[in-house]
């Protein structure tokens, strides 16, 4: 049931006057700065039409070129190398490495692509429930996957041979509900992270799958917002090596990093220029360097720490 309009400035008006009361500790760590970028709007090598996706490992990046239906890789400082997928991709989203394998979810044909990393194409898994729209997943330490099953408004863990293990479901703005969740992060404890997208937040999941917490504008009740911790539909999360939390931000145009209990710590981004929004997803280096895709400047940018006086 939609709430009513002075409920949810009263909400909003409580959570500004916490902030400015000291009871949110803001400004935790200085922004990050856009250390590389490359790309432009295109369909040759080293062009993106639309790029929703990335993930890196210790010398190559790979990003969902969704559009132009295939995955791009690169070396770390923007040269082509490959590209693959063209055959089978409808339009691949938020994927992942895990191992030796390439995760790559579709968001047309409803099924998680697997590839190795040169670009050969192993299979497709398919839900035996089905699948709707998955927009991104994660892989757990045991092979099985936590996708986000975005139309279905719902996690699903499925076993490497589709078999669902569990689901977590609900459309609304309670605890364990979603709203078109669009990617799954798992945390060094094996619990997992949730890119809740039009609930304007982020939900933590235990290892046992029990819910830990939520954040996200006041309460993170759905109330989108430009302000730190607020959100305006987010579209891709990602764990770094020390259990920092970040998020693509979409319609803020920026990334923001959070402890992984939620608490925020700094905010970094390219602003669009001209029509439509940048930071669409996120992906996080062993060393903490942080990679995203520019959905309206069709790039790929590498941030690292601003360097302190």
């Amino acid at each position: 049931m939609t709430q009513p309009i002075h409920y949810r400035v009263a909400i909003i008006v409580a959570a500004l006057l916490l902030s400015g009361c000291g009871a949110v500790n803001w400004n935790q760590e200085p922004p990050y700065q856009r250390d590389v970028s490359w790309g432009e709007k295109g369909s040759a090598k080293g062009q993106f039409n639309d790029p929703t996706g990335i993930a890196v490992t210790a010398d190559e990046v790979f990003v969902a070129d969704a559009r132009n239906n295939r995955i791009q890789v690169f070396d770390k400082q923007g040269t082509f190398k490959r590209a693959f997928g063209n055959q089978v991709l409808g339009r691949p989203m938020n994927m992942t490495i895990a191992g030796d394998k390439l995760y790559v979810p579709d968001y047309f044909k409803d099924v998680i692509h697997v590839f190795s990393l040169d670009g050969e194409y192993h299979r497709a898994i398919a839900a035996e429930d089905g699948l709707n729209s998955p927009g991104g997943l994660a892989v757990r330490s045991d092979g099985t996957l936590l996708i986000a099953d975005t139309y279905a408004q719902r996690i699903v863990h499925l076993a490497p041979d589709g078999k669902v293990l569990k689901s977590w479901n609900g459309t609304g703005i309670g605890a364990g509900d979603f709203n078109y969740p669009t990617d799954v992060a798992v945390a060094p404890d094996g619990g997992f992270y949730v890119a809740d997208g039009y609930n304007d937040r982020v939900q933590q999941f235990g290892a046992d799958g029990e819910f830990i917490r939520k954040w996200g504008g006041p309460f993170a009740m759905n109330i989108f917002g430009p302000f730190k911790g607020w959100f305006a539909t987010v579209t891709s999360v990602a764990v770094g090596p020390d259990g920092a939390v970040y998020a693509a931000d979409f319609y803020n145009d920026r990334i923001q990093k959070f402890t992984a209990e939620g608490s925020f710590l700094t905010a970094f981004g390219t602003p669009a220029k001209g029509p439509g929004q940048s930071e669409i997803a996120v992906a996080v280096d062993i060393d903490g360097t942080v990679w995203t895709t520019n959905f309206a400047g069709n790039q790929v940018e590498k941030w690292r720490p601003a360097e302190t006086p």
